[in-house]
């Protein structure tokens, strides 16, 4: 037996944490058989934050003081409930809002500039001397971001260097943006070329992109999702997308995960990669340090890095 603290690691795909985790306390994988058995002795859960936690699973670490959650986001976290049971939220802060903006950018190039269809010209035979392709320049087109925290700034400063015209809408003014707030989510998605998704994704604004977003964004209109699938009505842009009423949609997140491969494969003008606009070596070192450093504040009674609320 050991006296340091136990903590619980919940999913698999966060198994190298424990090699980190284990010179200082005692950690175990939620989903293996003997943490299972500890559950009402562990002291802290790190969890990957988009993952609902299970609530009678919770109920039963008797134990509990701190949810730590690897990544930045923590819509998986019901805050209530850890309010109302003192028990602590921390979450991976802006480790990897520059990665994120870089991912939306390079989404956007590839639709914009219908790269990923190049490619596959090329490869498949199909570019010829007499065929060329006709793209959408970066310069002059108006891009309408979603969200304005660490990733939506990044992502329009980006834009500025690419020669954009930006605009952006969330559900509070912050005076000391230069870009313009649009009045609401339909009038921001009729001024622009491009709407980028970096919101926060909580119950409230779950499907605020809906089919009237889309059809206000347009038949020439891009959309891009670098936050949360569950922001967008995903069948709606899908009827949307088929029926030609919106021009086009680059995502990196989806309302299930994984994502079915036949869903989209016959959805006309998508870009699509898997839920990767966060994930660089480097953004990862940036969530352990700060899981680390979070955890040490947290068992020595200090202030923690990151909280959450």
């Amino acid at each position: 037996m050991t006296d340091r603290p136990l903590i619980l690691v919940a999913q698999p795909h966060m198994a190298p944490l424990l090699d980190a985790l284990s010179p200082r306390y005692d950690a175990m994988a939620l989903w293996e058989e003997k943490g299972q058995a500890r559950l009402a002795e562990a002291e802290a859960l790190v969890t990957a934050g988009e993952f609902r936690l299970d609530p009678a699973m919770l109920e039963r670490m008797e134990k509990l003081r701190l949810i730590a959650c690897f990544t930045v986001g923590y819509d998986g976290v019901d805050l209530d409930w850890a309010r109302a049971r003192g028990v602590a939220v921390t979450h991976g802060g802006d480790a990897n809002a520059e990665d994120v903006a870089d991912h939306a950018l390079g989404l956007i190039l590839a639709h914009r500039r219908l790269i990923v269809l190049g490619d596959r010209q090329v490869r498949t035979g199909e570019w010829t001397a007499g065929a060329k392709m006709l793209t959408r320049s970066m310069a002059g087109a108006r891009i309408g971001i979603v969200g304005m925290g660490s990733i939506g700034i990044a992502l329009a400063k980006r834009a500025e260097a690419m020669r954009m015209r930006i605009a952006w809408w969330g559900p509070r003014e912050k005076p000391e943006l230069v870009w313009r707030r649009a009045e609401g989510l339909e009038a921001l998605a009729r001024d622009s070329d491009v709407m980028v998704i970096a919101a926060k994704a909580t119950e409230e604004n779950r499907g605020m992109i809906d089919a009237s977003v889309m059809d206000a964004l347009g038949p020439q209109g891009l959309l891009v999702n670098v936050a949360r699938g569950q922001l967008v009505v995903e069948d709606a842009l899908i009827a949307a997308l088929r029926e030609g009423r919106l021009g086009g949609a680059a995502l990196d997140v989806f309302e299930n995960e994984p994502t079915p491969a036949g869903r989209w494969a016959d959805v006309p003008n998508v870009v699509l990669t898997p839920h990767m606009g966060g994930a660089t070596y480097e953004a990862v070192g940036r969530m352990r340090d700060m899981l680390l450093a979070n955890l040490a504040a947290f068992f020595a009674g200090e202030a923690l890095v990151s909280p959450v609320g």
